[in-house]
């Protein structure tokens, strides 16, 4: 089976797919920023658009740089796959283009949009604009959802609070109860690979990808002393004080909490994940949360 990765070509994402899928899938993995690999007569049976932009942690980004990445690109890579050979079109998106912050119940995909920020009303533009689109004869589109993913190389919120907690700066979130729903890489790369495999059994449609379980802010932190090896102290400071500092964050870019960032650290966001295993068969996942979770911040540790 011939695979054409959109964005692939760099990234952490890409990177991983890159070194995981290998038998019996033949890839190419290209940029959208240059074109001349449409000149390789590649002939793929599936697309998948990785492109996007994601983390902005220096705040410069403004909003129409991520409908251009999110967006705009996501229709330019679905029209590409219209004009080619290949029957099926997989759409990376995002939890975050329904839900960034809490959810008081397990996500479904007939969840309302909730999307918030301009990443997310990004992931959400692309998604309704895909699903509006006629699909020519024996062409499929699978838009697939998922939480956070991290693993070896991932720069997001996880790799934050690692270096906060590397640094030994005391814990002070740890009366703050909450379980969020995660995705390691090796489970997301397993994801694709199956979907890969077991196409023919997924209708057109939006589904969700996450590990079984839940994990814990409190949790993760302990993972991260465990592995680690670092005493860090806790400083369970009452909840009110804390949501007062995070909004002296909010003016501040010298204090490592806002509002923002407090409340994707503290909240409840949890996916289920039934419908994909339901329709692929899919047992167990290759990891627990746990396990993928240990092993991200061994490769955070390795890479400091």
């Amino acid at each position: 089976m011939k695979v054409l990765v959109l964005g692939g070509d760099s990234g952490f994402i890409g990177g991983h797919l890159s070194r995981k899928l290998k038998d019996p899938f033949q890839c190419k993995f290209v940029s959208m920023r240059d074109l001349s690999w449409m000149n390789d007569n590649f002939n793929a049976n599936c697309v998948i658009n990785l492109v996007g932009k994601a983390h902005d942690f220096t705040g410069k980004a403004a909003e129409e740089d991520f409908f251009y990445a999110n967006f705009e690109l996501a229709k330019k890579a679905f029209q590409l796959f219209v004009s080619s050979q290949a029957n099926v079109f997989i759409h990376i998106s995002s939890l975050a283009a329904i839900e960034e912050v809490e959810s008081s119940m397990s996500l479904s995909e007939n969840a309302d949009y909730n999307s918030v920020s301009p990443y997310g009303k990004s992931k959400q533009a692309a998604e309704e604009w895909l699903m509006q689109q006629q699909l020519p004869p024996n062409k499929k589109l699978i838009i697939l959802r998922p939480p956070m993913v991290h693993g070896a190389g991932d720069k997001g919120n996880l790799n934050q609070l690692y270096k906060l907690v590397s640094k030994g700066i005391p814990y002070p979130l740890v009366r703050f109860k909450n379980k969020r729903s995660f995705l390691s890489i090796d489970n997301f790369c397993f994801f694709i690979e199956q979907i890969l495999l077991q196409h023919e059994k997924m209708g057109t449609g939006i589904y969700h990808l996450a590990d079984d379980e839940t994990l814990s802010s409190n949790e993760i932190v302990n993972v991260m002393k465990q592995e680690t090896g670092l005493k860090v102290p806790c400083f369970p400071l009452p909840k009110h004080i804390i949501r007062w500092l995070s909004k002296l964050g909010d003016h501040s870019r010298a204090l490592p909490l806002n509002t923002w960032r407090l409340k994707k650290l503290t909240s409840n966001l949890v996916v289920s994940n039934k419908k994909i295993k339901l329709t692929l068969a899919i047992q167990r996942l290759p990891k627990t949360a746990k396990q993928g979770l240990r092993e991200t911040i061994r490769s955070f540790k390795q890479g400091h």
